[in-house]
């Protein structure tokens, strides 16, 4: 008898139903991947095996764990399974840890609350599963609250409290979405490592990830399962036309085309940039430290890095959306000077910014009507309101959009439609230049495809240049014609794609690729290959700032500042690019 047996499962909210007749189930040990795009009743299939859906909503069907029906079960009676015999890592640990409780306290009160430690003993074995997953100086971070922790570190902290009671079985909901792609292979190894005989329930939109670590896979689509088997043969024959296009969808590191590089004239470009603020104790963080980088007409350059990185800031400085301490912006061979409101109109409307969260970009109370064509009347006020309309129109159809959404406000469309909607309102002014920051990293496989491929037919039909910021090099690769590195605010490799893939010259360049998962079953994902996360901005290391992480490092690395040099194809800031290049090979 397998451990979860889920039969005809049924989840509504009034008359939606959001999860129609799924059946499935896990066995002991196994490792099992939920995937589908976003809506298709993952999560709430997830939330239902552990009585966690909302008030409103109704369920029907069987859940039964290890021999006992769940659905027929109060609250009460649920929290004698609840974390003891199945734990849960929920996608956003931020949200799922209190702010107010210090970490250590947290996960006593898990033991306690279950009596499976008494309070003698509980906070050595709260330390003891802390020091388990990973965390760095185990007795600060026991005392520390969420907040005080990095994004990877509190979803460690996550993994703690759901595997301290030694559970038969894990939920994992998109446990590594909002992180580095090197601290999800941190992450994903730990589960690896720690779950022992513990099944796995891995919930993810990320098709590299399930290839190599789930046994068997389950396809989602519109609140059904769609398609389910061996994970391998799965990948080598899907059955439906769904999963044929969830496998098409999802980008691969290791082949496919390159872009050919750009022959442009450069058209943007920043020179000697560095970027500063103050943090609350009014210390000085330095987020970019002499950064010079230029973009060609019709090119898209790729800057890529580990959250801290300084990629964020560096092209907001460069947007005069927040101060350059040093270092100038040049655009159309003239220097582009002060914050962005002082800048030239021209200057404004031709260079535009795509944010990572459309949602939050988009005014709420505006329709898309309104949000698409307030660029217009701003930059061109004589249109008339028929022109105006037109023109909105027109750039949603390039978009993949229709009439229809007109009049809809930005919390009635879907992610990859409110990121469409913030592309159509930047394009609509015909910029020469458009920087996306993570524009595409929330959309699932199938819609980002369609907004590359917009971008990509834009590109090639204006000459639109445009800086990509991502943490997905699978993506640069499909999308760039060069790519910039960028590491505690420091540019360590520029290469043309091709070349930067091929023949990556400085190890964190090699450490990125190997840490992205590929979408194969045939092709054995590879143990984390950096461990540890970026330093503190405050106190950056002396010499090379890569070298506490770097197996290669050696005395003049601690002590001296490589600069970026010509290497090969690329240039990069590494004392040893051309020694260890051999031993940089996957």
């Amino acid at each position: 008898m397998s451990l979860l047996e889920v039969s005809d499962l049924t989840v509504r909210y009034g008359d939606d139903v959001v999860v129609d007749g799924v059946s499935f189930s896990v066995s002991r040990g196994e490792s099992v991947g939920m995937v589908g795009e976003s809506g298709s009743g993952k999560s709430q299939t997830a939330l239902a095996l552990l009585g966690l859906l909302s008030g409103n909503a109704s369920i029907a069907g069987s859940i039964s764990f290890d021999g006992e029906e769940l659905t027929n079960k109060t609250s009460k009676q649920l929290d004698s399974v609840r974390a003891v015999r199945i734990g849960i890592v929920f996608q956003d640990p931020l949200q799922a840890l209190n702010p107010y409780l210090r970490i250590g306290k947290q996960l006593r009160q898990v033991l306690l609350q279950h009596g499976l430690a008494t309070r003698d003993t509980a906070d050595a074995e709260v330390v003891e599963m802390l020091k388990r997953v990973g965390l760095p100086d185990v007795d600060r971070q026991f005392r520390a609250f969420p907040h005080e922790l990095s994004g990877g570190m509190r979803q460690r902290v996550m993994i703690a409290s759901a595997l301290i009671c030694e559970p038969d079985l894990l939920i994992a909901d998109e446990p590594t979405t909002a992180l580095d792609v090197t601290v999800q292979a941190q992450i994903l190894d730990l589960l690896e490592e720690l779950r022992d005989d513990t099944a796995l329930l891995l919930i993810t939109h990320d098709l590299g990830i399930v290839a190599g670590r789930c046994e068997r896979l389950l396809v989602f689509e519109a609140g059904k399962l769609v398609e389910s088997g061996a994970t391998a043969a799965v990948f080598a024959a899907p059955k439906i036309d769904h999963t044929k296009k969830l496998l098409a969808a999802a980008k691969r590191i290791d082949r496919g085309e390159i872009l050919k590089p750009s022959g442009g004239k450069a058209v943007l470009g920043v020179e000697g940039a560095s970027v500063s603020y103050r943090d609350t104790s009014n210390d000085r963080l330095q987020a970019v430290t002499d950064v010079s980088l230029s973009l060609r007409e019709a090119e898209t350059l790729a800057i890529v890095g580990e959250s801290g990185s300084g990629k964020s800031s560096l092209v907001r400085a460069m947007l005069g959306l927040i101060p350059m301490q040093v270092g100038r912006v040049v655009y159309a061979g003239g220097s582009l000077d002060g914050p962005v409101q002082s800048r030239a109109a021209v200057q404004r409307r031709d260079l535009q910014l795509v944010f990572q969260d459309p949602v939050s970009a988009l005014n709420p109370q505006m329709r898309v009507a309104a949000l698409v064509g307030e660029p217009l009347l701003v930059h061109e006020p004589n249109l008339s309101a028929e022109q105006r309309s037109e023109q909105v129109v027109a750039i949603l159809n390039r978009v993949g959009l229709d009439e229809s959404y007109l009049r809809r406000f930005p919390h009635q469309l879907s992610g990859g439609q409110a990121q469409r909607i913030a592309i159509a309102r930047a394009l609509i002014l015909k910029p020469k230049v458009l920087i996306c920051d993570e524009a595409v990293a929330a959309l699932d496989g199938s819609v980002r495809e369609q907004v590359l491929a917009f971008l990509r037919e834009e590109q090639r039909e204006s000459g639109l240049s445009i800086i990509f910021i991502s943490h997905d090099l699978a993506v640069v690769r499909s999308v760039g014609h060069r790519v910039a590195v960028m590491y505690l605010g420091r540019l360590i490799e520029v290469a043309e794609t091709g070349d930067l893939f091929s023949t990556p010259r400085h190890p964190y360049t090699r450490a990125l690729l190997d840490a992205m998962p590929v979408p194969d079953p045939l092709v054995a994902p590879i143990a984390a290959p950096l461990m540890g996360e970026i330093p503190s901005l405050l106190s950056p290391p002396s010499g090379c700032v890569f070298h506490p992480r770097c197996k290669f490092a050696e005395n003049n690395c601690r002590q001296d500042r490589p600069r970026l040099r010509s290497v090969g194809g690329s240039r990069t800031a590494c004392h040893r690019a051309e020694l260890i290049r051999a031993s940089l090979t996957r």
